[in-house]
C-alpha cells in the first residue's frame, strides 16, 4: 500500500469512527431519563416519639432534606430510572439517595442504599448496608390518590406506615423497640415520569 493509500485509509477511518461516535452521542443525547420524586413528610409526632426513644432517622444524599415547623421534616428523594404505571399498579421505580438510621442510645445504627418503590407490593425498600437483599421499609396508607399512565403518573398518600419488614430489621439492627409495624411515620407524595 503506498503513503497515499495509507493516508487515505486512515482519512476515511477517522471520518467513520467520527460519524460513528457522532451518530452514538446523539443517540445518548436523545434518550431522556426517568424523572420525578418520592417526597416522604415525617410528621412532628413520629419526630418527636422517635427522638424520645433515642431514635433518628436522615435522608442521605442525592436525597435533600427540609423542615418546617408546622408540618414536619420532609425528604425528597430523586427518580433514578425504573418503569413503572402507578394508576395500573405495576413495575419498580429507583430513587436516588439513601436512609441512615441511628439509635443514640446504644450507639447502632442502620444505613440503607438502592431504595426503590415496589408498585406491584405497594412497598417503599431499601437495601442494606452490607447486603444485597432489599427490605420493605415503609408502606403507603390511609387515603390514597393515583392517577395517570405509564408515561406519567402520581401517588399521595395520607399515611405512610412502617412496614413490619422494616420494623423487626430496624428493631434488631438497632437493638430497639421503638419500630412497629403500621405505626405511622408522615405522609408520601410520589410524582413518576418515564424515561425515552
Amino acid at each position: 500500500m503506498s503513503r497515499t493509500s495509507a493516508r487515505l485509509a486512515a482519512v476515511a477511518t477517522a471520518v467513520v469512527l467520527a460519524t460513528t461516535g457522532a451518530a452514538t452521542s446523539a443517540t445518548a443525547e436523545a434518550a431522556t431519563p426517568a424523572t420525578g420524586s418520592a417526597v416522604v413528610n415525617e410528621s412532628n409526632t413520629f419526630l418527636i416519639n422517635s427522638l424520645s426513644a433515642g431514635v433518628m432517622v436522615f435522608a442521605l444524599p442525592t436525597a435533600t432534606g427540609s423542615y418546617d415547623s408546622a408540618t414536619g421534616l420532609s425528604a425528597a428523594f430523586p427518580v433514578t430510572g425504573g418503569s413503572a404505571n402507578l394508576a395500573a399498579y405495576y413495575g419498580d421505580i429507583q430513587l436516588g439517595g439513601g436512609l441512615l438510621f441511628i439509635n443514640l442510645r446504644t450507639g447502632k445504627s442502620a444505613v440503607f442504599k438502592d431504595l426503590a418503590f415496589r408498585v406491584g407490593t405497594w412497598q417503599i425498600t431499601g437495601v442494606p448496608q452490607g447486603g444485597t437483599a432489599p427490605v420493605a421499609l415503609l408502606d403507603p396508607a390511609g387515603d390514597t390518590s393515583v392517577s395517570g399512565n405509564a408515561a406519567a403518573s402520581s401517588l399521595t398518600a395520607s399515611d405512610l406506615q412502617v412496614d413490619e419488614e422494616g420494623a423487626k430489621f430496624l428493631d434488631t439492627k438497632l437493638n430497639t423497640t421503638f419500630f412497629a409495624a403500621g405505626q405511622s411515620v408522615g405522609s408520601l407524595n410520589l410524582t413518576f415520569k418515564a424515561g425515552s
